[in-house]
């Protein structure tokens, strides 16, 4: 599967899902390793139907990837750093050089595209404050066209849900 940070999201369609496929997307959000047994036990489907619609769900891209949900503390890298950036320019070239050079910095976790005063919000996630000050003037002042930015530390986790309510 594609990594989910690759897609674009602006004009996609919104699939059509039964209860069925509702139910099995909420037990693979909350469970991606779960097997076929239990799946089709839960769905009361046999194992054929049950990978027929993982699989379509697939090719339809609702399903995007599945991933293991890492702690960044256990790991080493317990700092979270939302940094808001501005461009200069605004036209389609300019843009497009920002995502690519975005795309190539493995520190940055997400980007999205924000109205208001910023253009951008970038999740970044690092081992501590020296190597986010590395970070940024050795990366971030690189990507082409940032004017301005702003940086929010994060101080504690009070909420972080990976499963979506999704809803006939």
């Amino acid at each position: 599967m594609n990594d989910l940070n690759n897609r674009e999201t602006g004009n996609m369609a919104m699939i059509k899902l039964d209860e069925i496929d509702i139910k099995l997307l909420r037990a693979l959000q909350k469970d991606a390793k779960a097997n076929t047994k239990e799946l089709c036990e839960m769905l009361n489907l046999s194992k054929t139907p049950v990978y027929e619609r993982m699989r379509r769900l697939e090719n339809e891209g609702v399903i995007t990837g599945y991933s293991a949900i890492i702690d960044n503390k256990k790991v080493g890298l317990p700092l979270i750093v939302f940094c808001n950036v501005s461009l200069a320019v605004h036209d389609d070239e300019h843009i497009e050089r920002f995502k690519k050079d975005i795309l190539g910095i493995e520190e940055i976790m997400e980007c999205y595209s924000t109205g208001g005063f910023y253009d951008f919000l970038l999740k970044i996630v690092l081992k501590d404050l020296d190597e986010y000050n590395i970070f940024v003037f050795e990366k971030l002042t690189k990507v082409h066209g940032i004017v301005k930015m702003q940086s929010s530390f994060v101080l504690s986790e009070i909420k972080h849900k990976t499963v979506l309510d999704i809803r006939l």
